[in-house]
């Protein structure tokens, strides 16, 4: 049953975009919107944060009290590939240090257009590196992500198998973006529905990111990759978003793949709804990505 607070966020969403269009203006005014409405939000007082360097780019360490140190998460945040950053993501990683009772480890990785595929799969893969080296155990790692940080987790899982490297405990996926390619079903039958993001907003963004690769090269749009060996997953969607088969044909394709899915389709939930706090919805969504994380860590 969707919550009431759900339905307001949605229309304030849908009044904004009438507004001011998301995706509309350069990329430069984009990174600057998003950092004042996510960046904006404030952490609790008992989220503490320690910005360091991992693997040659900016990261940042997220505890709350009681985490364990020998377990964590790698944070890869949304934003289309060409936006976002630790600021607009930590309240959400506080969130879920919290709920995993283990660290957070966010990474600051290189956007597009400046620096298009790989960059951001070459940066994933060597925060895990770095991870490793640090004495944590693949088998407590989890990595997740949100939006194009959902799918550039899919893509690190599968650069991971084909550089033959241990895989983590699993992966956690909100909203994923697995199809730049804008094939799926729901990008015009929940065109009315989402409140958030347009279609026509997707090529581009996926143009910046792909570069001179095609845009349904597996490492740019996961969903086409060969998904046997995958660790679990954890994948959860709105049902009115755009993007909703990006997430539904990956579990589908996952499940024949023989990969340990998990699919939760929040009802009439927008992108990425676990980034707004106060949702009865979010804090359902983030208690069960907790429950994930110490179901495949052990």
């Amino acid at each position: 049953m969707v919550s009431q607070q759900m339905r307001d966020v949605s229309a304030q969403l849908r009044a904004q975009r009438a507004i001011s269009p998301t995706g509309s203006g350069s990329v430069a005014d984009m990174r600057t919107t998003m950092e004042a409405q996510q960046g904006s939000l404030p952490i609790p007082a008992d989220v503490d944060s320690l910005d360091l360097t991992v693997a040659g780019r900016p990261a940042r360490r997220i505890r709350t009290p009681g985490v364990y140190e020998d377990r964590g998460t790698l944070y890869l945040h949304g934003g289309g590939y060409v936006m976002g950053s630790l600021n607009t993501h930590h309240e959400l990683m506080g969130r879920i240090a919290r709920a995993t009772d283990a660290q957070v480890l966010g990474l600051d990785y290189r956007l597009a257009p400046e620096h298009p595929y790989p960059a951001a799969v070459d940066d994933a893969v060597a925060a895990y590196r770095w991870m490793l080296e640090q004495g944590i155990a693949p088998g407590h790692i989890v990595i997740a992500g949100d939006s194009a940080g959902g799918g550039l987790t899919l893509a690190t899982l599968l650069s991971l198998l084909s550089q033959k490297l241990p895989m983590p405990a699993g992966a956690v996926l909100f909203s994923p973006w697995t199809d730049l390619t804008s094939s799926g079903a729901s990008i015009s039958s929940r065109a009315a529905a989402d409140p958030m993001i347009a279609p026509e907003i997707l090529p581009p963004m996926a143009a910046h990111y792909a570069g001179k690769q095609p845009n349904d090269t597996p490492g740019i749009s996961p969903l086409y990759g060969d998904l046997a060996g995958l660790p679990p997953l954890l994948i959860q969607v709105g049902d009115a978003e755009v993007l909703l088969d990006d997430s539904t044909r990956l579990h589908e394709r996952a499940q024949v793949a023989g990969v340990d899915s998990v699919l939760h389709v929040f009802d009439e939930a927008f992108h990425v709804f676990q980034a707004v706090p106060h949702l009865p919805e979010a804090t359902e969504a983030i208690a069960e990505a907790g429950a994930f994380f110490k179901r495949v860590t052990g």
